[in-house]
């Protein structure tokens, strides 16, 4: 299993745009006026996906894509942040479907510099989601975007904050050679994708 070499007991910190661990418990999460707002910053812990297994598909030069498949109970965010730093993955993409029992999806207030949490405590399916992985300070960030469809068809989308699979959800994830890199902008809150950058 991917997992074995990694302690459930710590953590694998990362700092991403939009992404979070669920839990008020958590740092970077205040509530104002019935709305929960999440930080940009907050952080997200590993060993939360025990599930997980991965699969090299192909090899094309230097470019790799991996299957990195979610079992039940798996927490997303979490599962992709430990892949990236077990495979060592400096930049990447991914696309997935699957399905969720429930989810954290944030919208970005410029003028809070915060997410505003939007919960979804239902089983969803998973329609879209879409992301990318780079490296801010050495370390993996997630970001991604999803939508998920209501058992009525209707659909809700934003940032994930964070999201738990039930039965599964099959990432597709291409791995690029070059490293890409994140600069924090004060302006915004946030880490942006500086292409060129180095450390």
């Amino acid at each position: 299993m991917m997992w074995s070499r990694i302690n459930a007991g710590l953590l694998a910190v990362g700092l991403a745009v939009g992404l979070a661990a669920s839990g008020s418990a958590q740092t970077g999460q205040e509530s104002t006026g019935g709305e929960v707002w999440v930080s940009p910053t907050r952080p997200i812990a590993g060993g939360r996906a025990p599930g997980v297994k991965v699969e090299l598909l192909g090899v094309n030069g230097q470019q790799k894509t991996y299957a990195v498949i979610f079992s039940s109970g798996d927490e997303v965010l979490s599962g992709l942040i430990d892949f990236a730093r077990e495979y060592k993955v400096t930049s990447a993409h991914f696309t997935a479907i699957g399905a969720l029992s429930g989810a954290e999806l944030g919208w970005y207030n410029p003028e809070r510099k915060m997410y505003r949490l939007n919960s979804i405590a239902s089983q969803v399916e998973v329609a879209s989601m879409m992301g990318d992985i780079a490296l801010y300070k050495g370390n993996p960030l997630i970001h991604t975007h999803m939508v998920v469809s209501l058992p009525d068809g209707t659909t809700r989308a934003g940032h994930v904050l964070s999201a738990h699979v039930s039965p599964t959800l099959e990432v597709m994830v291409t791995v690029e050679p070059n490293a890409m890199r994140r600069r924090f902008h004060d302006e915004l809150g946030f880490t942006l994708i500086d292409p060129g950058a180095q450390e």
